[in-house]
């Protein structure tokens, strides 16, 4: 069962523990407003843990409080876990980042370009550049959401089924076929479109490991880790730890079921985007996994070399965000942010305004749940 152990005094660590407390009192007045119903988070800095929060209730209609062991919805917080898992492939030589993803998914082999129309008779140009891995794992493939609702090429997604998830029939061979038939938004590799490209990197996993990606992430990734209240759903023995989940409304915040019951089945689409479960303590494990540069406790999943490219700005000419974004589908301003592989680079601090340190790589997801880290500190919530 997860729990959290702060591992060393935050003085030790040059943090000061009062101001800590200030996280606390931020996020208490979410809940105190209804905008959360609970919360936790985490700072790690020397690769310990030296504070951790919480507060609110997980389950606001049965009272009960948000603990070490709450299992909550990872959403998009499974893009860096698939990002990290397909790196180890990377390293394997199973693949080279300005690889053309035809040679693996056919479909992309003449992949066509939205420029007109209405979404049940689109205009549509040969794509100027073939889609390649390292589009994947920076949303600049063209590919998008269905659920954003800010172009043409989403309503083509809602219009195959591809909303907030996908078919009931759907895997994730079925739906990787889909979205790589569909147009694209613009020519590969000169826009950021945040899109179901983590998914088709997932599949790619699938075809360079010979495993399901459930299989591949478990073995490669969760168990090396310790992560073992980590999955693809909660099932029923862990089902009393699962946190609500709670939309984001005008005034409080509303209990919304009908999504938030996904978590407790097995998926028949397990996605790399945004399909995993997991605890803070689990995924605390994850994050100093990566401010220890690939390493964890004795155990190295990739290299040091190979965690720093990741972390590096990946973006068309290392453009920041504000430059190539596609739309501006984010919580946050754009200046001075690049994009790795898997993640946010701040590139520029003083560009975006912010008290984010330079070098930050992170990034954020549906449910509230966001992570970022910067050597030699981290923080959750």
């Amino acid at each position: 069962m997860s729990t959290l152990q702060v591992r060393a005094d935050p003085s030790e660590r040059g943090l000061d523990a009062g101001r800590l407390e200030r996280i606390t009192t931020h996020f208490d007045r979410y809940v105190e407003r209804g905008r959360l119903s609970g919360w936790l988070a985490t700072v790690t800095r020397g690769g310990d843990l030296v504070w951790t929060g919480r507060g609110g209730l997980r389950d606001r209609e049965a009272g009960l409080a948000v603990a070490d062991d709450t299992v909550w919805r990872m959403y998009s917080m499974t893009k860096p876990v698939a990002a990290l898992a397909a790196m180890i492939l990377y390293e394997e030589g199973r693949f080279d980042l300005n690889d053309e993803v035809s040679q693996w998914i056919e479909e992309l082999a003449a992949p066509r370009v939205y420029v007109a129309g209405p979404a049940d008779d689109p205009e549509t140009v040969p794509a100027e550049a073939p889609v390649r891995v390292w589009h994947l794992f920076t949303h600049t493939s063209g590919l998008t959401y269905g659920f954003k609702r800010l172009h043409v090429t989403d309503e083509i997604y809602r219009a195959h089924g591809h909303d907030f998830g996908w078919p009931p029939s759907a895997d994730l061979a079925s739906a990787v076929h889909d979205w790589c038939t569909m147009p694209l938004a613009f020519t590969p590799g000169t826009r950021f479109n945040y899109s179901v490209s983590s998914d088709v990197l997932g599949r790619l996993i699938e075809i360079w490991s010979g495993q399901s990606i459930e299989e591949f992430f478990r073995t490669r990734v969760l168990d090396p880790l310790g992560m073992t209240d980590t999955d693809w759903w909660c099932p029923p023995e862990r089902a009393d730890r699962l946190a609500a989940l709670y939309l984001a409304t005008p005034g409080e915040s509303a209990r919304f079921d009908l999504l938030g019951a996904h978590a407790t089945r097995a998926p028949r689409l397990r996605g790399a985007g945004g399909g995993l479960v997991s605890t803070a303590a689990d995924y605390e494990r994850f994050m100093r996994l990566l401010l220890g540069r690939g390493e964890l406790d004795g155990v190295r999943l990739v290299s040091a070399h190979t965690m720093d490219l990741m972390m590096s700005n990946h973006l068309p000419g290392g453009a920041d965000l504000a430059t190539v974004a596609f739309d501006d589908y984010a919580e946050a301003d754009f200046e001075g942010f690049g994009y790795g592989l898997g993640g946010f680079v701040v590139d520029d601090p003083a560009a975006n305004r912010s008290l984010f340190s330079r070098g930050t790589f992170g990034w954020g997801s549906a449910a509230s749940s966001r992570r970022s880290s910067t050597p030699p500190w981290s923080v959750e919530a």
